[in-house]
This record gives structure tokens, sequence and C-alpha cells, in this order.
């Protein structure tokens, strides 16, 4: 064997050496990382703070400057990462899915849901870029390491209340846009929080039908007159509960039992009309529309739980 041979299977050995050793490395990697999947857990409905959300008070930004990291390229609204007046870093959404998203979080938050933290702020102020009104500020801590996006019907969830009542959520908040890239697998603590972090164009209408691609006419999002105007349940017949949505994943949306209706509507049913109307005000809306989206949101309840008890369906 010359030299030449002898070097080029030296390095053969050498490379199947380092792959042996690194492969077991990275699969002990994945399984220390991996933590218990958790979407939903029991929270005491009647005691969660709606207007702060699930940040609290102690957990909203330091107001008194907003520098620039970057711009976060991709999405409808323009969204620039800034860290505060104390160091904490945020993702700053422009736009008119602000107010939308900021309520939703709230009321998944108050049912039990993992979500993300946020606030509203009516006016914020960022250097070199401007003053602009009605920005969402969506928290992105030290402590929370932001993994992979999860897919509907790909989840440890399937088929369970908690998943069934979270797509009914969507329904309910007329979420149309329900693709995989709006959710996120938050890892904390020895946890997987199974959050969507996108929920931007809630409290709108969902599309004008169900055929693909013209579902897309007639939607809208952030709108209180579309949301309110809107239908939410559609018929109940022999056990199963039908939900009008014309949005992406709606081939999902047809799965729902009255038992499902009913587990959800048992949750919605212990917030009260302060707690429904404080999710509005977190969101800046105007009197005149926080009493619009309220009286909407009380009469979805209203629908859910008829549907879900109805004798002759179940």
């Amino acid at each position: 064997m010359n030299q030449k041979s002898f070097y080029r299977i030296f390095l053969f050995v050498l490379g199947l050496a380092v792959l042996t050793v690194s492969v077991p490395a990275q699969k002990k990697d994945k399984i220390k990382r991996a933590g218990t999947p958790v979407l939903w857990e029991r929270v005491n409905i009647k005691a969660q703070d709606t207007f702060y959300g699930p940040g609290g008070r102690e957990g909203q930004p330091d107001t008194s400057r907003f520098s620039v990291i970057r711009e976060d390229v991709g999405g409808h609204s323009k969204k620039y990462r800034v860290k505060d007046g104390s160091g904490n870093e945020w993702v700053a959404k422009i736009g008119d899915e602000a107010q939308s998203e900021t309520a939703s979080v709230r009321l998944l938050s108050a049912l039990g849901y993992q979500t993300e933290v946020n606030y509203l702020l009516p006016k914020m102020t960022i250097d070199g870029k401007g003053t602009f009104s009605n920005v969402r500020l969506e928290a992105r801590p030290d402590n929370i390491d932001r993994g992979k996006d999860w897919k509907w019907g790909s989840t440890p969830f399937e088929g369970t209340r908690q998943m069934k009542g979270l797509m009914l959520m969507m329904a309910f908040i007329n979420n149309w846009d329900m693709k995989s890239a709006n959710n996120v697998i938050l890892h904390t603590g020895g946890r997987d929080l199974y959050a969507i972090s996108d929920l931007g164009v809630s409290f709108g209408k969902t599309g004008s039908n169900g055929l693909p691609i013209i579902w897309r006419f007639g939607r809208s999002r952030n709108n209180p007159d579309d949301f309110a105007n809107s239908r939410f349940v559609k018929d109940t017949k022999s056990g199963r509960v039908s939900v009008l949505f014309n949005g992406k994943n709606r081939s999902r949306m047809k799965s729902f039992t009255t038992a499902d209706a009913r587990w959800l509507s048992d949750l919605l049913n212990q917030l009260s009309d302060a707690q429904i109307r404080d999710a509005f005000r977190a969101a800046n809306y105007s009197q005149r529309n926080i009493n619009l989206l309220t009286q909407a949101t009380k009469t979805r309840i209203r629908d859910l739980t008829r549907a879900a008890y109805d004798r002759r369906t179940s």
C-alpha cells in the first residue's frame, strides 16, 4: 500500500469514527431538551386578569425608551425587534392586527391555553423610526427558547378535548389564518408549551365560502362590525356541531361533537362580563367597539352552549 492510499483510508476511518460519536451525542441532546408537552392546563378562570393578560401587571414593558435591534421581515404587519428601557426584548407589531391579537391572547390565556405574553401600547415611540399608534409588544424573555412550528393534526394532543376546544376557539374568534407557521413550541422549565404565536386576523369574518382559493374573498381582520354580524354555530345534528369557518385548515374544522362544544362552553361560561370587556379594553378599542365585541362574544358563548346542551342532538 503506497502512502497516498494509506492516507485516504486513514481519513475515511477517521470520518466514520467522528460520525459514530456525533450521532449519539445529537440524539442525547434532543432527548435532554424534550420537555413535557402542554397545550392547556386548568386555571381558576374567574381569577384571571384579562386586562394585563398572561404577563400580569408586573410583566409590562419599561416604556421610558425603545431602541431598535432589527426589523423583522415577513408577514402582513410591520414588525421591529426592540429593547425597552430596562433592556428587555420585544417584538413590536404595527398595524391592523395589533388590537385583535392582544384581545385574542387574553381570552385564550384566561381559559388555560398557552399563549405568548403581550401588551398593547396606544402610543409608542421607537428611536429612529417614529411614533406609532396601537402597537402590540410581544415578549422575548431570556428564559424561553423558541422552538419549531407545531402542525395542526400532528401534535401529542390530537383527539383530546383541549385540542378540539382550541380549534373551536379559532372559529369562535374568526381566526381564519390557521397555518402552522403561526404556531410555536416554547421550551421553558422542562415543559414544551404549544402556543399560537400569531392571532392577528381575529375578530373580523372568515371567507365567503369554502371553495379553494375563493374562500379568501370576503374575509376581514380586526373588524368589530364584521365580527358582530357573522355567524359562529351553523348547525347541530346527530350529536355533531357544525361551525362557520372558511379559512386555512378548514377540512379539520368539521369533526366537533356536542361533548367537545360542552367542554369549551363550560370554560367560556366562567368568564364574567367584566373579564370579556377587559380583554377588549386592553386592546384599546373604542368604547363603541368594546361594547360591540363584548356583546358579540357573549352571543357566541350562548350559541355554543345552546348547541352543546341541545338534547335533540346529544
